[in-house]
């Protein structure tokens, strides 16, 4: 075990086994974890809220949720990469301050300005805290099976948090403030603050080079642009302005790329790509969580428009399929350490989110169980995959630049999800649209919760109508979306048994 007050990350690493206090630091690494990917969906509740005591305006209350993810996806790999030249330990208390200081500015924050201000800060935040979680479990865990465990337990802290989010934020909300969804970060970031020196040890690249600052504005010109682009198309539609930023991020992909294989000291070292199996696990986490993100966007509104719960009791619903999120990375890595060839594990995880899609294909629109059925077996084969394939990618880079391993990983996350939106997205209004009837009012043609409210403006019989009929094409969409899904999902199936499998 390398000691807490070791500064250097050594390439030969003895294969010790971790006690007690590696384990009591994975417990305190994973409460920032779990605020970190809660605070994606902690505003859901929030913002009404927030609209009638700040009175934002459109724009900014679209800022307010998204400025969050977009710093933190377009600072990944800067932070990754940073954390492996200045320290991971450092880092990360670096991130768990500003995160905690942020809050505390969010939680009072008295105007729109304010507010979107403090999520970019958390954002920031956020972006030094998940790579640097990973890259100091790296090196805690230098046993391939317990390294495995940890990294099953981190997957599981990471979705599970996404859902806990906005449950937490209606709670919250119905008792407090809104500023109290902020405020609740405060303890954890607290804890890590206080025990991480001690429990912690500090890691980094021996030898990281000249650090080149160039590659941090292009890495983020070529991550944000897209990632903004791609969010925006399923709601807005091919719109020239979205098309644009996501040709602009391309090019700018384009120069990053250059920019690495030419620069003596790159960000992002061509030579981690070719380490094995990074590559197959980056393509591979990308279209998982294109599944897992695109699946989210249909089953949260199936609960709330079509089932015509409230979002409280929609939220407290779709917990229910996270009961065994928890065990589904610990569980897949015990079978890969009893000789389970982890290239066929990883496509069992891949077939068993195809059938969850299969599951959602199957659904009318009064099916609450087989909806949420669908949703816990999408969800336990994403924890399968991800934690393999995290394991992987981690295990085969260079132990001196897994904070910018994790960064990479954490980034093929942020696109899968921004291009799950937008293409399962766009299949399921596609269908929606050419369902509901040609007579139907032009709002109530474009999406469900146009409909709702047209329905609500319209006389009993016909708004009736119009609600059933909005419903079952939104429920046609969402079968469509999910066969689409089903069929990608088997052909990654396909793909990691081929790619990953024992040579």
């Amino acid at each position: 075990m390398t000691h807490p007050t070791s500064t250097t990350t050594s390439t030969s690493e003895p294969n010790s086994l971790a006690g007690r206090r590696e384990w009591t630091a994975l417990g305190v690494l994973m409460l920032p974890l779990l605020l970190v990917s809660m605070d994606v969906s902690v505003l859901y509740f929030a913002l009404p809220a927030i609209g009638a005591d700040l009175a934002p305006s459109g724009t900014q209350q679209l800022w307010i949720l998204d400025i969050y993810g977009f710093v933190l996806a377009g600072l990944l790999m800067t932070m990754g990469a940073l954390g492996d030249r200045i320290g991971r330990r450092r880092l990360l208390l670096f991130g768990a301050a500003a995160f905690g200081g942020a809050s505390l500015l969010a939680a009072y924050a008295d105007s729109p300005g304010t507010l979107i201000a403090a999520r970019a800060v958390l954002g920031i935040g956020g972006a030094t805290l998940m790579p640097s979680t990973m890259a100091l479990l790296r090196t805690m865990f230098t046993d391939p099976g317990q390294r495995a465990k940890a990294i099953g337990l981190w997957s599981g802290v990471m979705t599970g948090g996404i859902a806990l989010g906005s449950v937490m934020s209606g709670i919250l909300v119905e008792h407090f403030w809104w500023g109290s969804v902020f405020l609740v970060n405060l303890p954890a970031m607290a804890l890590l603050l206080i025990v991480g020196p001690f429990l912690l040890p500090e890691s980094r690249n021996p030898s990281p080079g000249r650090f080149d600052w160039l590659s941090v504005p292009l890495s983020m010109a070529a991550v944000l642009p897209v990632v903004y682009g791609v969010k925006e198309i399923p709601s807005e539609g091919w719109h020239p302005l979205y098309v644009v930023s996501v040709t602009v991020g391309l090019l700018f992909a384009a120069l990053f790329v250059h920019r690495q294989r030419t620069t003596a000291s790159p960000l992002i070292p061509p030579a981690l790509l070719t380490a094995r199996g990074f590559t197959p696990a980056l393509v591979l986490n990308l279209v998982a969580s294109l599944a897992m993100m695109g699946s989210a966007i249909y089953t949260t509104q199936y609960l709330q428009s079509v089932l015509g719960m409230s979002p409280l009791a929609a939220a407290l619903w779709s917990l229910l399929p996270s009961v065994f999120i928890g065990a589904a990375g610990p569980l897949t890595a015990q079978l890969v350490q009893r000789g389970a060839d982890r290239g066929y594990v990883v496509a069992g995880g891949f077939a068993a989110m195809a059938a969850g899609f299969v599951l959602l294909a199957l659904t009318g629109t009064d099916s609450l169980w087989l909806v949420l059925t669908g949703a816990g077996v999408l969800a336990c084969g994403m924890v399968a995959i991800v934690s393999q394939l995290t394991d992987l990618a981690m295990t085969g880079a260079p132990v001196e630049r897994a904070g910018t391993a994790s960064s990479l990983l954490e980034t093929a996350a942020e696109f899968g999800g921004a291009l799950g939106m937008a293409v399962l997205g766009s299949i399921g209004t596609a269908v929606y649209r050419h369902e509901m009837p040609a007579t139907a009012p032009a709002g109530a043609r474009e999406t469900l919760g146009g409909a709702l409210a047209t329905a609500a403006r319209l006389p009993g019989p016909a708004g009736e109508s119009l609600v059933r009929s909005a419903r079952e094409a939104f429920t046609s969409g969402m079968q469509g979306a999910a066969i689409a899904g089903a069929v990608l999902l088997a052909l990654a199936a396909v793909g990691a048994g081929v790619t990953l499998r024992r040579r």
